[in-house]
């Protein structure tokens, strides 16, 4: 009889199932959803490029509104026109001048081409003028740049007008002293009262067009058609006339503001 085996059995490997890989699904897109999201999509964009475009477009209007609302895009009487036979649009050329400042240079309206430039007319004469130097010199210090220029031109014989109007105006406290028996002032005096009244001068700059006999007003302010002072002209960087008021203006006006950056900001 055999010898029975000692040997322990060895126990066999119990099988173990494999976890089975999840089925992967396909992704159905329904072409009704893809055809919605698409359509948003574009409203999207075209809101954004509708809004885009608005506010521009609101931008200009508003400042056209402004402009148009001091009277600025009126139509220009014929001497700023070319044919000078009839009113006429603007946009439209300045008509170059050469002009003298305080220290006796030779200045050119064309020397500040590429500046925005609003030029007044007015005389040390006219009450109405002194009533709007109040605001256009407050607006001139607010906003004068780099890009933009206040130029003043007085239909004056001598800068002591000029500047004796100038203290009235814009320094109505200080206390001048009696003028001479022809009722002017000497250049001693005028000198005195400008530096003692506006230490710091004038944030516009002033140039004179001297009247020819007993005329009132400057040859070169005739030849742009003027009969009667104030008048104002805003002058883009291209030197064509974009506005012009005729009669004095609220310069610090936020509408007056508006018209005026219109051009500036370009």
């Amino acid at each position: 009889m055999a010898a029975a085996d000692d040997t322990p059995e060895k126990e066999l490997p119990v099988a173990t199932a494999l976890p089975r890989e999840p089925e992967r699904q396909g992704i159905v897109i329904d072409p009704a959803v893809v055809i919605v999201g698409s359509a948003v999509a574009l409203v999207g964009v075209a809101l954004v490029a509708f809004f885009l475009w608005m506010v521009p477009s609101a931008a200009a209007r508003e400042s056209e509104s402004a402009c148009r609302g001091l009277h600025g895009y009126d139509q220009l009487v014929p001497a700023l026109c070319p044919d000078k036979s009839a009113p006429c649009a603007l946009p439209q050329p300045a008509p170059d001048f050469t002009a003298r400042d305080f220290q006796g240079k030779a200045v050119k309206l064309s020397d500040y081409r590429g500046k925005v430039v609003l030029l007044n007319f007015w005389a040390s004469w006219c009450g109405v003028c002194k009533t709007e130097k109040p605001s256009l010199a407050a607006m001139a210090k607010d906003m004068q740049s780099g890009d933009f220029v206040v130029l003043t031109l007085s239909s004056d014989k001598s800068f002591e007008a000029v500047k004796i109007a100038a203290v009235q105006a814009l320094v109505p406290n200080y206390r001048l002293p009696a003028p001479n028996a022809d009722g002017e002032y000497s250049p001693e005096v005028a000198h005195k009262a400008y530096g003692e009244a506006l230490p710091s001068g004038l944030p516009f700059n002033v140039f004179l067009d001297p009247p020819n006999g007993d005329d009132t007003i400057g040859p070169i302010t005739r030849s742009w058609g003027i009969k009667a002072v104030p008048e104002s002209a805003l002058i883009d960087r291209n030197g064509k006339i974009r506005a012009y008021f005729v009669n004095k203006r609220e310069w610090t006006s936020p509408v007056a503001q508006t018209c005026l950056r219109s051009v500036i900001d370009e």
